[in-house]
């Protein structure tokens, strides 16, 4: 799934477009993801990450490696 944040898990939304004419057509919200990278000390590597906006404000309080193990518990592999 492209449209998927690696940390907190938001994916998209689905809805309608609804016209003027209050005709219904399907549409997809899509979350605001980023692809960005960190530097991991403990591995002395960088790692990229794909993160809503959300998730990099959650990277920036928490930090990066508070953030990847979290990421590696929910089975993603980083």
């Amino acid at each position: 799934m492209s449209a998927h944040c690696m940390l907190t898990g938001r994916q998209p939304g689905f809805g309608n477009n609804i016209s003027h004419s209050h005709r219904r057509t399907p549409r997809r919200f899509d979350p605001n993801i980023q692809s960005k990278r960190y530097w991991l000390p403990s591995e002395g590597r960088n790692v990229r990450l794909r993160l809503s906006t959300k998730g990099i404000k959650t990277v920036d309080t928490i930090g990066v490696e508070a953030a990847v193990a979290r990421i590696r518990a929910r089975g993603v592999k980083v």
